[in-house]
């Protein structure tokens, strides 16, 4: 079904609205349109691109709840946090991300996005890795998406540390593990 111009871009305001994390490609099919479509309604309604979006939303949700680095020192697009508990961050491939011969995605972009989740999970203003165990499960390329997801495992408060296990995913599928062990200042009855 063809809507008009006008009633496309109503929905496509109140679609982003709803969901300021839906991409060009998705709203492009779903309202039957070409990605070119989307952008032009959303560069005449004013509504920024999906990273603007997620910077936006990330910036005024979080900026007050993590404590042991700037939330622009995360790694990717921090999406969801509970401190001490879990987070959640997404990094999108970019061309410079990868090596050059085989568009495979450089290892410290996924070690990087992790570890800078592992340290923003904490609630403490100082939080540094003391030691990882890393696998790389799948190769990661230009224009994957990875979802990297924080939980706290275990804490050790006699010697101020916090165990951070890693997952990061490309749709659905495991590309990378972590298991981080984390100095903190906080310890005993702090």
């Amino acid at each position: 079904m063809r809507r008009s111009k006008k009633e496309r871009q109503r929905l496509l305001t109140q679609t982003i609205e709803d969901n300021p994390f839906v991409t060009d490609e998705q709203l492009a099919q779903q309202f039957n349109v070409s990605v070119q479509t989307i952008r032009l309604d959303r560069m005449e309604l004013a509504i920024p691109e999906l990273r603007e979006r997620i910077k936006n939303v990330a910036s005024k949700t979080f900026e007050n709840e993590v404590k042991s680095l700037p939330l622009e020192e995360v790694i990717g697009e921090m999406i969801d946090i509970e401190l001490d508990k879990q987070a959640l961050s997404i990094y999108d491939v970019t061309p410079s991300d990868v090596f050059a011969r085989n568009g495979i995605a450089r290892g410290h972009h996924l070690f990087a996005q992790a570890n800078s989740l592992a340290v923003a999970v904490i609630d403490d203003e100082l939080a540094l890795t003391v030691k990882s165990n890393i696998h790389f499960v799948k190769p990661v390329h230009v224009g994957d998406r990875i979802i990297s997801k924080a939980v706290v495992t275990g804490k050790d408060d006699d010697n101020n540390r916090t165990y951070v296990n890693i997952t990061s995913t490309v749709n659905g599928e495991v590309v990378f593990k972590g298991e981080f062990e984390m100095y903190r200042t906080k310890g005993k009855g702090e």
